[in-house]
C-alpha cells in the first residue's frame, strides 16, 4: 500500500492504482475503504466493465444487494449480452428478495439462444433450480455444468458430484445421494491431502461427511477448519469456514450448534451468499432448520433488514429496477 501511495502521488488520475488499492484493502477485510477506492477507479474510468463487476462483489460482501445490482446494471449498459453478469444480477436479486422469478426468466431467455449459451452460468442455473425445487431443471443444469463446480462462494468450492448429491438429497433419492457424496468425498480428500492446512478445503470435507452421516468426523473437520483459518488470518476465507460450518452442524443434526454458527456467521465481516435472506428462505441446504422458531426469526429479521435497506437506497435516489 505504501508503494501504491507513492505511485499515486506521481499519477493521481491513474485508475489502476485505485483499483489495486481497493483489492488489497478488501482482502484485508477493510471492505468500505476498498470499495471507496474501487469507486474512485470507476470515476476515472467509467466504462471499465471489470471494475464495475468488482464493485458489485464488494457490495455483496457487505450484504448490500441493491447497490450490487445497481453496479451490475451499469456493467450491463456497457456489455449488455454478457451471460455471467445477466445471471449474476438476477441471482443477487434472489439473494436480496428471496424471489427466483427474474433469474428464471433470464435463464429461459439465455436457453432460447441455444443449448450451449448457458454454459458459463450453469452453476447459477443449478442454484436457481434447487431454490425453485425443480429437479428436472437441476438435472439439465448438471449436464450443462460438465465437470465444473456446482457452486462457488469465495474460498468455498463445491464439486459437480456434490451438486448431484444435493439434488438427490432434495428428491429423497438416498442411494444416489450417498453415491454422489462418496464421489465428492474422494475428490475433496485429495484436495485436503494436497493442502492439509487450508481451512476452506477441510470445511467442505466436513460438509460432505455430514451429508454421509459421519456426524462426529464432520463436526471435528468443521472445527479444525475454523482453527486453521481464523478471521484474524484471512477475513474472507475465515468468514466462509465459519458460515458453512453452520450447514455442517445442521446436517449433523446439531440444531443448537447450527443456529449459534448461523448467528456468528451473520456477524462475520464478509457476507456469504449462502447466508443471505434468499438462500436461507429458499435453498434446500437449510431444510433441517426449517420450522425451528429461532431459525424462522433469523429469516424474518433479515427480511426486515432488507426492507430497510431498500428504503434507504430509494432515498438516495437509485434509478435501477428493483422490481
Amino acid at each position: 500500500l505504501a508503494e501504491l501511495e507513492i505511485a499515486r502521488r506521481a499519477l493521481p488520475n491513474d485508475p489502476r492504482l485505485f483499483e489495486l488499492t481497493g483489492y488489497i484493502l478488501r482482502r484485508r477485510g477493510q471492505q468500505e475503504e476498498g470499495l471507496q477506492n474501487l469507486q474512485r477507479a470507476v470515476e476515472l474510468d467509467p466504462r471499465n466493465f471489470y471494475t464495475l463487476q468488482q464493485i458489485a462483489l464488494s457490495y455483496q460482501g457487505l450484504g448490500r444487494y441493491a447497490e450490487a445490482i445497481a453496479a451490475l446494471d451499469r456493467a450491463l449498459a456497457i456489455v449488455p449480452d454478457n451471460v455471467e453478469t445477466r445471471t449474476q444480477r438476477d441471482l443477487f436479486y434472489l439473494f436480496w428478495k428471496g424471489d427466483a422469478r427474474p433469474l428464471h426468466q433470464t435463464i429461459d431467455a439465455i436457453l432460447a439462444q441455444g443449448p450451449g449459451a448457458i454454459a458459463s452460468a450453469a452453476d447459477i442455473w443449478f442454484f436457481c433450480a434447487l431454490a425453485e425445487r425443480d429437479p428436472a431443471a437441476a438435472e439439465r443444469a448438471l449436464v450443462a455444468l460438465g465437470d465444473n463446480p456446482c457452486w462457488g462462494d469465495s474460498a468455498i468450492t463445491l464439486s459437480r458430484s456434490f451438486g448431484e448429491g444435493l439434488l438427490a438429497r432434495m428428491t429423497k433419492d438416498e442411494p444416489r445421494a450417498h453415491a454422489a457424496f462418496e464421489a465428492a468425498r474422494a475428490q475433496q480428500e485429495k484436495i485436503v491431502q494436497a493442502q492439509p492446512d487450508y481451512g476452506p478445503a477441510l470445511c467442505v470435507l466436513g460438509l460432505i461427511d455430514a451429508a454421509l452421516g459421519r456426524k462426529d468426523l464432520a463436526l471435528d473437520e468443521g472445527r479444525r477448519a475454523i482453527a486453521l483459518m481464523p478471521l484474524e488470518k484471512d477475513v474472507n476465507s475465515g468468514s466462509r469456514v465459519l458460515q458453512y460450518f453452520a450447514i455442517t452442524a445442521a446436517w449433523a443434526g446439531e440444531k443448537e450448534l447450527a443456529l449459534q454458527q448461523l448467528e456468528a456467521g451473520l456477524r462475520a465481516p464478509d457476507a456469504s451468499l449462502m447466508l443471505s435472506y434468499g438462500a436461507l428462505k429458499l435453498f434446500p441446504v437449510w431444510d433441517p432448520l426449517r420450522g425451528d422458531p429461532r431459525f424462522e426469526q433469523i429469516v424474518a429479521a433479515l427480511a426486515q433488514k432488507n426492507r430497510k435497506l431498500n428504503h434507504a437506497v430509494r432515498r438516495k435516489g437509485a434509478t435501477f429496477d428493483i422490481r
